[in-house]
């Protein structure tokens, strides 16, 4: 899988503001200018999720860099393989009462964060014009950040919640890891003791934790699915 794509489901693991997810928690029915099809369905046997071509470009419009006049073949699949994954995760967050809707700062947030990763504001825009969106108050676009925030709350409930990281766990990435990756990216700076860098070792194994609980859920809930594939991209 192209490796910037694949990155973009880091995030959901990690709940990073970064590029992230787009229709997650509903059918991908937005306007759109773009001629659209469906190129995938997501079934749990009681729920279906659809995966449209606009879907894939909407994924990547939102990464800097990655060509949409037009979008190459190996990122339109990368981009559905990262679809697919999120439309399993909507389909189990479809079995939980909603949480609360994401507030206007939340959403405000997201799209200046989003903003940021790109060169200029310019470029964003433009990319999203392209796309089908009319700008970042197009009501389809916030639509989109909202959904983002969405699941980031669905994964900080249904996984980061539920992380232990114990001190013996800590001690042993210092000494295994920590200390080794300073040694190298840091010659003749002085070694923070293991008190000064636990904050940041904990942070590093809960995000490693969960990105793990989200590869077994996500193997399970593949297993369970039916996944039908209805266009060659």
């Amino acid at each position: 899988m192209n490796s910037r794509i694949l990155n973009l489901f880091r995030p959901i693991a990690y709940a990073s503001a970064t590029i992230m997810l787009a229709a997650a928690f509903a059918s991908a029915a937005f306007g759109q200018t773009v001629v659209d099809k469906t190129v995938a369905t997501v079934s749990d046997g009681v729920r279906t999720e659809l995966i449209t071509y606009s879907d894939l470009l909407w994924q990547l419009a939102l990464i800097p860099g990655i060509p949409i006049e037009p979008a190459t073949s190996e990122d339109l699949n990368s981009a559905l393989q990262l679809l697919m994954r999120q439309r399993l995760i909507a389909l189990e967050a479809g079995r939980l009462p909603r949480g609360t809707e994401p507030t206007e700062e939340e959403v405000r947030n997201e799209i200046q964060l989003t903003l940021d990763s790109f060169p200029s504001p310019a470029d964003f825009i433009r990319r999203l014009n392209i796309v089908g969106f009319r700008s970042i108050d197009d009501p389809n676009f916030r639509a989109l950040m909202e959904q983002r925030i969405s699941i980031q709350k669905y994964v900080a409930f249904r996984f980061r919640s539920f992380v232990v990281i114990t001190p013996e766990q800590v001690q042993r990435y210092y000494r295994e890891v920590y200390t080794t990756d300073f040694r190298r990216n840091s010659p003749g700076r002085i070694l923070p003791p293991l008190e000064d860098a636990r904050e940041e070792i904990e942070a590093i194994l809960t995000e490693e934790q969960v990105a793990a609980d989200i590869e077994r859920f996500i193997d399970n809930a593949e297993a369970r699915a039916e996944i039908v594939m209805l266009t060659e991209l």
